[in-house]
């Protein structure tokens, strides 16, 4: 786990050198003073990565297209859609930006932006972004769950609730329904909805966005036909959605995660150690977006995601903290329950064996 100390740079005057060490707690305010010039938007930085998303991904739309006008090869039709899958996660990821209002300084930028991308990704863009707000506020917090976050329940309120609850969670929390079924009824149903608790304007962006995509279909089948703009659209979304809530799962789900009750909650805690620093080959980093360093992102989420990496190479603190590998996290599917006595999540099996001992210490006080 992450110790909560900051390296101070001494000068050493016997041999000219400098020395880190690593005894002087940080707080937040020292860490924001650090990361403060990573928060200010760059507008070239915004520019080029909108281009270097946008335009690929138009261009793999069209060599789609003309591939099922059979222009094309089938399968350069099908390598495009496989390819524009992981642009459609880097929109995403400028959309997600634009809700914390830090992809540019103007306000109108980012909801114009946020708008835009928003409607590629199927993704209403007040609505999700409050929920997203939301989620920030009570990353950690075992008091606050149930908005904007993965279901999680802990290993006290699994074995006392209801039957048909448990197979309900059971169900939910299976990798063939996380990341079968449930993205694809996420960003092509649910999405099409307000969400709880969310006021006028989230409902709002809800019906604008819902109008978007019927224009874009009403569009498409005037032009390219139906048929050829579901056989694109459909394949693309369900990958982006799939590698998204992947990418959101294992943020937040893994095995050393930070989790308390609201009255002894630290939220600089909750930030680094309740989120995941992903470390993914160069490749996948730029698809995403470089969301993988989300526990940069909890400590500050007004850091443009362009601005995640430098800042995350400058804070020498930060660059200690343990990464969670691509094979590692794999290890994530396997942990479903919050144990609040090891402070960890465990599997199903690993609650049946403290369920037992919990019977059997009750037959042994009965005797």
């Amino acid at each position: 786990m992450l110790k909560l100390v900051f390296p101070i740079q001494r000068n050493s005057k016997a041999n000219g050198m400098s020395e880190t060490t690593t005894d002087e707690p940080v707080s937040r305010a020292a860490l924001n003073k650090i990361i403060i010039p990573f928060t200010t938007p760059s507008r070239g930085k915004a520019a080029w990565q909108i281009s270097n998303t946008l335009i690929p991904y138009a261009a793999l739309w069209a060599l789609a297209i003309l591939a099922f006008k059979d222009v094309l090869p089938i399968w350069v039709g099908v390598l495009a859609i496989l390819i524009a899958g992981p642009f459609l996660v880097r929109v995403f990821i400028i959309c997600h930006d634009c809700c914390h209002s830090s992809y540019f300084k103007s306000k109108w930028a980012n909801t114009l932006v946020g708008y835009v991308t928003g409607t590629l990704t199927s993704t209403p863009f007040t609505d999700w972004g409050k929920a997203h707000i939301h989620h920030h506020a009570t990353a950690g917090n075992l008091d606050k769950r149930g908005v904007g976050d993965i279901w999680t329940l802990t290993v006290e309120e699994y074995i006392t609730a209801p039957k048909l609850k448990r197979i309900i969670y059971r169900v939910f929390r299976h990798p063939l329904f996380m990341f079968g079924v449930g993205p694809s009824y996420v960003f092509l149903i649910f999405h099409r909805f307000s969400q709880k608790g969310i006021k006028h304007k989230g409902r709002l962006s809800v019906y604008i966005t819902n109008l978007a995509l019927l224009s874009l279909l009403l569009l498409a089948g005037e032009t390219i036909g139906y048929k050829t703009y579901l056989l694109i659209q459909l394949p693309v979304t369900i990958i982006a959605a799939t590698l998204g809530v992947w990418l959101f799962y294992v943020q937040h789900q893994y095995e050393e995660v930070y989790w308390e009750r609201n009255d002894v909650r630290d939220s600089l805690k909750a930030a680094l150690e309740g989120s995941s620093y992903y470390k993914l080959p160069k490749i996948a980093q730029w698809f995403t977006g470089n969301i993988g360093l989300h526990h940069i992102h909890h400590l500050n989420p007004s850091i443009p995601n362009y601005n995640l990496q430098p800042c995350h190479d400058e804070i020498q603190k930060i660059q200690h903290i343990e990464p969670l590998g691509v094979r590692k996290s794999l290890k994530s599917l396997r942990i479903h329950l919050w144990d609040e006595e090891t402070k960890k999540l465990i599997s199903f099996k690993a609650m049946k064996l403290i369920r037992k001992a919990r019977r059997k210490k009750e037959n042994n006080d009965d005797q």
